[in-house]
């Protein structure tokens, strides 16, 4: 008799990994059992047959159940040798060190929507349908292990259909923790804004269906939080959202009711239509078509549009009634997280929604949607949230204690690492409300419980204004540090597993600086222990602060001032000049001078303001990386010369690139040359350094033809290069990239 005992770590609970194993034993006719514990799953293998054995290991490693990720496999004989009759799924078992990942939440699969739809299935129009391959997962869990009674479906008692297929091991339901039906499970309801219920359940659902049709805004409720939805297709509903949520042209997400609407509306490439029809549906940023039915007003002045399919059942049996695609956005006040209830609802929105759409399953942890672009037929991921998270990486060596990393302040995310894990947090988003450090509060909460995790350290950024900052020097545990721009070079490190020497450039909006200053525009020589700031451009004054960032027109006014005299300045004809009155000229000339309130800037994003203000694309933005998109959008890859630059004492000088621009006065020709020369810095830099690997990060690399055209010319020149597709390269990164440092 031969047993051994197998121990599988890695993101194998809440996938359907016990039943797989429990119909692999049965193929090839081994005994013993399965179970859960709170670091994975554990399997007793006994048969006389050790080729069954060695079968059913490889099948277990290269055929997983399609939702599971496995980062390890360990495998032992078994020295105790007990006699097993049959193969049987044995309860979970709870030890005192938990380490197994949370599975992400995953759309509704074609077997459910199949259900759904079919008359004569008792889950027939039930909006909360889902099977062992699809659901809610990391929006409903407590802790672990992933069982029922740890999960916000404890209050639902199973009835005896469903009891049936969750206790039968060969049923796809088997130990689905959300299994239920609209006999015992959670019921969908339809309120009016004074919270009169007006229906329940399908009905529910077309209503709300028909309200959207004749241009109401709505609220409904999806796997990680609410939707705000209307019309993708009625300017009126459009522009009456726009006002009631203050956000004059940010763009709007749309979501389609299947595929081939999404391609009537705009051109997609093999590798965006595969990522839109992923198990993880995330919103996809395209290139809109010639097709006008989406009110321009979704994407106001870009050629983009972010485009996502269904992923609840809910969202299914919604479209049978819908006449066209809706916008469906992030249901939140201003610098607020996504509502994850429906009080909530009725207290802050209840001015923009006049009925809401709720179902009585509580979501425990609130998770925004994912949002990816595809860059050089690759997915690079924006936004790190539903269907994605938590993400998880193995190290090579254990911590020696707890950390906790904190972010930034921005896009925010945690990452906890222990043992040799670190699992990251979704995305959080911007820290600049009461109510977003108690979300974040709250995500250091839930991890700290998911894993009885209690840190011992903790990183944060440099920055002394950060709200995390400020949180981590009260904790009261050892502190350590990080500036901003090296944790960037650290995040892309991690995803690519380097541990040694880099050139890396890190081109962002703000980060706070080893010397007090806004940092932004950085070359850097780096390792996982140190850095050295080689490059950086040239510092020039935010006029007015924070209010510099929402106004391109005073860094672009700033760059003048320091080019041309005052005089000089008021006789230019440029957009930018002429956005000012004679009179607010003067004054700001003063606070350049005097250096009031006009902190020094390194900032490349902000150098993208300045260009956006003189093209006079922009001088006022409404949302953060706005003039990066506009730029994006009036690039002419067949327009080749390009701006010039000097490097004096490693200061990137754009005095001549200023002239330059001024000279010009065409919007392709500007945006064009203004990309080609950042390019050109790169690679002139670059090939000053090319012993050491190339490293990209930082919000401005988002930016898709800039990050493609750098990629042609490194790849012509067979230059190595790496930058960040599965961890964010803006902020969100950071918290991983804080992890991944190494005390020398």
């Amino acid at each position: 008799m031969i047993q051994k005992r197998v121990q599988v770590k890695g993101l194998v609970q809440g996938v359907g990994f016990r039943p797989f194993i429990y119909n692999l034993a049965l193929k090839y006719d081994l005994k013993g059992w399965v179970n859960n514990d709170d670091k994975g799953v554990n399997i007793l293998l006994s048969s006389v047959d050790e080729k069954a054995i060695e079968l059913f290991l490889y099948e277990l490693k290269n055929n997983p159940p399609p939702l599971a990720k496995i980062n390890e496999i360990l495998i032992k004989e078994e020295k105790k040798e007990l006699e097993y009759n049959s193969f049987e799924i044995k309860e979970s078992e709870n030890s005192n060190n938990k380490s197994t990942i949370i599975s992400p939440d995953i759309c509704i699969c074609d077997d459910c929507i199949s259900d759904i739809n079919d008359e004569n299935n008792f889950r027939y129009n039930y909006a909360l349908t889902n099977c062992t391959n699809c659901g809610p997962r990391y929006s409903i869990i407590k802790t672990v292990p992933y069982d029922r009674c740890n999960t916000s479906m404890a209050l639902f008692e199973l009835c005896t259909k469903c009891k049936k297929e969750y206790e039968n091991p060969t049923n796809r339901r088997y130990h689905a923790q959300p299994v239920s039906c609209e006999k015992c499970g959670p019921q969908v309801s339809l309120y009016d804004n004074k919270k009169n219920k007006l229906a329940s359940n399908i009905d529910a659902i077309k209503q709300i269906a028909h309200l959207i049709n004749s241009g109401k805004i709505v609220a409904i409720k999806g796997m990680g939080g609410f939707h705000l939805v209307c019309d993708a297709t009625n300017e009126d509903a459009i522009k009456s959202l726009r006002e009631k949520k203050n956000r004059p042209t940010k763009p709007f997400a749309v979501m389609f009711k299947n595929i081939q609407e999404i391609k009537n509306h705009t051109i997609l490439s093999q590798k965006e239509e595969e990522i839109i029809l992923s198990k993880e549906k995330p919103i996809v940023i395209v290139n809109k078509n010639d097709n006008k039915k989406i009110c321009e007003t979704v994407a106001p002045s870009i050629d983009r549009l972010g485009v996502f399919l269904p992923y609840t059942p809910l969202h299914y049996l919604l479209f049978r009634y819908l006449d066209n695609p809706i916008i469906a956005t992030s249901a939140n006040l201003k610098d607020e997280p996504i509502i994850k209830s429906v009080e909530d609802i009725f207290t802050k929105l209840s001015n923009v929604v006049e009925y809401v759409v709720d179902f009585n399953r509580e979501i425990i942890n609130a998770c925004d949607d994912s949002i990816v672009q595809v860059v050089n037929n690759d997915m690079q991921i924006l936004r790190l949230a539903r269907g994605y998270t938590p993400i998880s990486f193995k190290t090579d060596k254990k911590f020696d204690k707890n950390i906790l990393a904190l972010g930034a302040n921005q896009k925010s995310s945690i990452t906890i690492g222990f043992e040799d894990n670190m699992i990251s947090s979704p995305y959080i988003g911007d820290l600049n409300s009461i109510v977003s450090m108690d979300y974040f509060q709250r995500s250091v909460d839930t991890f700290k419980k998911f894993y009885d995790f209690e840190p011992e350290t903790i990183i944060c950024d440099k920055h002394p204004n950060y709200e995390t900052t400020k949180w981590a020097k009260k904790q009261n545990k050892e502190l350590i540090q990080i500036q901003h721009h090296y944790a960037h070079v650290l995040s892309c490190m991690l995803e690519n597993d380097i541990d040694e020497d880099v050139l890396a450039f890190i081109f962002d909006g703000t980060g706070y600086g080893d010397d007090g200053n806004i940092w932004g525009g950085e070359v850097f020589i780096a390792n996982r222990s140190s850095y050295k700031r080689t490059n950086h451009i040239k510092y020039y004054k935010l006029l007015g602060g924070q209010k510099a960032v929402k106004e391109p027109r005073r860094v672009a006014l700033a760059l003048l001032f320091d080019n041309f005299t005052l005089e000089d300045v008021l006789s230019l004809d440029n957009a930018c000049v002429d956005s000012f009155s004679k009179d607010e000229i003067v004054l700001l000339h003063k606070m350049w001078q005097k250096n009031l309130n006009a902190p020094l800037a390194s900032s490349f994003g902000r150098v993208f303001d300045a260009v956006a203000s003189f093209a006079n694309i922009l001088q006022v933005q409404t949302y953060e990386g706005e003039t990066g998109l506009l730029i994006e959008k009036e690039y002419d890859e067949n327009i080749k010369d390009a701006y010039t630059y000097e490097i004096v004492d490693n200061q990137i000088d754009l005095s001549k690139a200023i002239y330059e621009i001024l000279r010009d006065k065409d919007k392709k020709e500007i945006c064009s040359k203004f990309i080609n020369m950042i390019i050109n810095i790169i690679c002139d830099i670059s090939f000053e350094n090319k012993n050491l690997k190339v490293i990209l990060s930082g919000g401005v690399f988002q930016n898709k033809i800039l990050l493609e055209q750098l990629s042609k010319k490194f790849k012509n020149e067979k230059r190595e290069f790496y930058y960040s597709k599965s961890i964010p390269l803006n902020d969100q990164g950071i918290s991983l990239g804080q992890l991944y440092y190494k005390k020398s």
